[in-house]
């Protein structure tokens, strides 16, 4: 594209935008459409048939999300409930039919309310996560053995999941309006479909993702609703609101950050609120537990934990993973306000959860479901995608192997100490990796795939073509180009056009 059309023939106008063929900009997608009769023709006609980019990318998603079931089979037949390593040496744990009687769902008891035998008095999960839990538990019949039972709860919720992972695949596949084709990394990543049933994460990324989809609609109360509601069922979308602020910041857009801000915390209350008067004890166990819990698996705090003749306390870690989150804020904000462009809001979703994943205590194998949306939106390029899975199906293999190996016995089946640390850092390293190229596609928005289309920021809602109202530092200068680069450069705005939308021009 080397034209230099005005701002009336750009993708800000109302028709209908022409879509972006991954075929066409990026070499692996084109080598591995070579499978299904190589890249889209020049000729071709599209819009014509009934399988979408929608429904194909759904279809696909749940067909990965089938192949992750199949690949629990080991344990549903039985490493679930006979030998506590087999299910590790498979690679198929999941919570959800342990929990099922060890949360008191077995046996009737209400979550938060009734009290639980053991060392967890109450239910340590978000009010709205255990209504999920409680659904399925409604929906698994009482009669037979505890494995029976277990292993339909399990079904259950496989079911219900499935559910959001058709929603996630939906969600992403539209908020781009003209990259569709970008939901396939969602529906084909592997770390996703190896960690789907492990926790019930899913529910809070299918709202996380609707929200995203809202918001790039200009809609900020439907988004702030929908983000409120996932922060229910998990504390990690709040997150979302700090870039978000930021952005609307230099744009100037208080009135939309204002609504969503609103509409988010209107609907955690309406979940919260409840069980916060009537139960407060069994409500706060999930904030207690989260503050309580020592260093665990797949974080740094763990390596140096096990490498150090002085571990930290809990209290000294919790102090600085805040300190270390506070300090990756407060750089995305400044790399926000100072960037040549103003960073599309995906890319800084993203960010800002790697961050919180980077700095936290504890990382668990499935909250790689929490950033595969954000990635796909942040860096839809092949090859850094499937880098970044690679380092996350390496974590996942080697936290099972790990723990065949801690409880195997004396016939040490598994990964030992140092092979898990390996394992650790290498997701570490892949998470690091993908963060510094979306910084540099922020810093050179040359280099950013989306951008390159000739988009400002599809995702961005009212903020896509927006003017400036505050900046610092280098964002008041031109921006710096990148070495070697062909292709639009688009300017944001440029003005506003007949419907009262900022214009850009190429």
């Amino acid at each position: 594209m080397c034209g230099m059309p005005s701002a009336e023939t750009t993708r800000a106008s109302v028709h209908e935008p022409d879509l972006v063929p991954p075929t066409k900009e990026d070499p692996v997608a084109a080598t591995g459409s070579e499978l299904f009769g190589g890249p889209l023709g020049r000729r071709a006609l599209t819009g014509t048939s009934w399988w979408t980019p929608v429904r194909v990318v759904a279809l696909v998603a749940i067909g990965m999300f089938a192949l992750g079931m199949v690949q629990k089979l080991p344990c549903y037949d039985g490493a679930w409930f006979f030998g506590a390593s087999s299910q590790y040496t498979h690679a198929c744990y999941s919570d959800i039919p342990h929990l099922y009687q060890g949360r008191g769902f077995a046996d009737g008891l209400v979550p938060y309310f009734d009290k639980l035998e053991g060392d967890m008095e109450y239910l340590e999960y978000p009010v709205l996560t255990g209504v999920f839990m409680e659904v399925a538990s409604w929906l698994t019949p009482g009669s037979g053995s505890i494995q029976d039972q277990e292993q339909v709860y399990w079904m259950v919720n496989a079911g219900m999941l499935m559910a959001c992972t058709a929603v996630i695949a939906v969600c992403v596949t539209r908020t781009h309006r003209r990259r569709p084709w970008d939901g396939l990394l969602v529906a084909l990543a592997p770390a996703f479909a190896l960690t789907a049933t492990i926790n019930w994460d899913l529910l809070a990324v299918a709202l996380t993702a609707a929200a995203m989809l809202m918001w790039s609609r200009s809609r900020p109360l439907a988004f702030g609703v929908l983000l409120g509601l996932a922060t229910a069922a998990k504390l990690y979308p709040v997150l979302l609101l700090g870039p978000l602020f930021v952005l609307c910041w230099r744009a100037g857009r208080w009135r939309a950050f204002g609504t969503a801000l609103l509409g988010a915390a209107g609907a955690w209350l309406v979940v919260n609120l409840p069980v916060m008067l009537l139960a407060p004890e069994g409500w706060s166990k999930f904030y207690t537990f989260s503050q309580e819990r020592g260093v665990d698996f797949g974080s740094f705090w763990l390596i140096l934990s096990q490498r150090s003749d002085a571990p930290l306390d809990t209290d000294a870690v919790n102090t600085w993973a805040s300190v270390l989150m506070l300090l990756s804020s407060a750089g995305i904000a400044a790399l926000t306000l100072t960037a040549p462009r103003r960073p599309r809001f995906a890319q800084l979703a993203f960010l800002i959860v790697a961050a919180f994943i980077l700095t936290n205590k504890v990382y668990s194998p499935q909250y790689v479901l929490w950033l595969v949306p954000l990635a796909v939106l942040a860096r839809p390029k092949w090859r850094d995608f499937l880098i970044w899975q690679a380092c996350e199906v390496v974590y996942f293999l080697g936290i099972w192997m790990y723990l065949a190996y801690t409880t195997s016995g004396d016939a040490h089946k598994g990964l030992p100490q140092e092979g898990y640390q390996l394992a650790i850092a290498v997701h570490l390293l892949g998470t690091l990796y993908l963060c510094a190229v979306i910084m540099r596609d922020i810093l050179m928005p040359e280099r950013d795939v989306v951008r390159r289309s000739g988009d400002d920021d599809p995702s961005g809602g009212v903020l896509d073509g927006a003017q400036d109202a505050f900046v610092l530092g280098p964002a008041a200068r031109p921006p710096r180009h990148a070495a070697h680069f062909e292709g639009p450069y688009v300017e944001w705005g440029g003005g506003e056009d007949k419907g009262g939308r900022e214009s850009r021009s190429l």
